[in-house]
């Protein structure tokens, strides 16, 4: 008796398992926006134009879904700064990314809730976070050396004032960036240093500007050697690339996700 054989997938097949898998995810983004986690894979099944079966051969459990749709958001930000890392006004281009980043993510606000509370980010969303912070890290350098963006403003930064927009985001049910949150974008803008005079007496005035060369470092905060000056530029706050890369390391693993 000869021994049946199983069918082969065709690449048809994979073609429809792929396009079926992106119904249920658009399906998934626009339903968890609109009513949050509560939502139930039949009713996403039904917005997909699929059926249950379909749903749950892609994503056995609600919680695959949610990680899904997180990971693909974050991926598309990624995407995004990725982008918009070579734009010749580096400025312009942050500060476009940031607008973005808040005015996308007080819609999923729901999600990133039940991220944040329920034992994640899982290593799919955590690996996905990491990216997100590099490229975003790539962002604030180069405009940081275009001088538009605040020289001591670190990733960690930027991570929670996105924080806070977002919840001032929240307040308002318009797709355009709050005027508050705004305000506090504009914060991290770079600012020309002001000429600060005091009138210690009736008739001479005196400057008491700092001098800028103040803020400079003369060794290393990561091993301490010391650190040379170039006599051009921007100081340096690390004695080599090395060093630089270790305390980007450690300023990520500290930081929060994008959410």
């Amino acid at each position: 008796m000869p021994t049946p054989t199983l069918p082969r997938a065709t690449p048809n097949t994979r073609s429809d398992a792929r396009r079926n898998r992106a119904l249920v995810l658009a399906a998934a983004h626009r339903a968890l926006a609109e009513g949050g986690v509560t939502v139930s894979l039949a009713e996403i099944a039904r917005r997909a134009g699929v059926g249950a079966g379909t749903v749950y051969r892609h994503f056995p459990t609600k919680t695959a879904l949610l990680e899904a749709v997180m990971q693909q958001r974050i991926d598309r930000l990624t995407g995004l700064a990725h982008r918009l890392r070579d734009a010749p006004d580096a400025g312009r281009a942050f500060f476009a990314f940031c607008t973005e980043v808040i005015t996308s993510t007080h819609r999923n606000q729901a999600v990133c809730d039940m991220v944040s509370n329920d034992g994640w980010p899982r290593e799919l969303v955590r690996d996905a976070g990491a990216r997100f912070h590099s490229a975003l890290d790539d962002l604030l350098i180069a405009a940081q050396r275009q001088g538009a963006v605040r020289a001591d403003l670190t990733l960690a930064d930027v991570l929670a004032l996105f924080t806070g927009c977002v919840a001032i985001q929240r307040l308002t049910s318009d797709h355009e960036l709050a005027r508050p949150a705004a305000l506090v974008l504009d914060s991290m803008r770079a600012r020309p240093a002001a000429r600060v005079t005091k009138d210690r007496n009736r008739f001479i005035p005196r400057d008491e500007t700092p001098s800028r060369n103040e803020t400079a470092a003369s060794h290393c905060p990561i091993c301490a050697s010391p650190i040379r000056s170039t006599g051009t530029g921007r100081p340096a706050r690390y004695c080599s690339a090395a060093c630089r890369q270790k305390a980007h390391r450690r300023r990520r693993a500290a930081a929060p996700g994008p959410c």
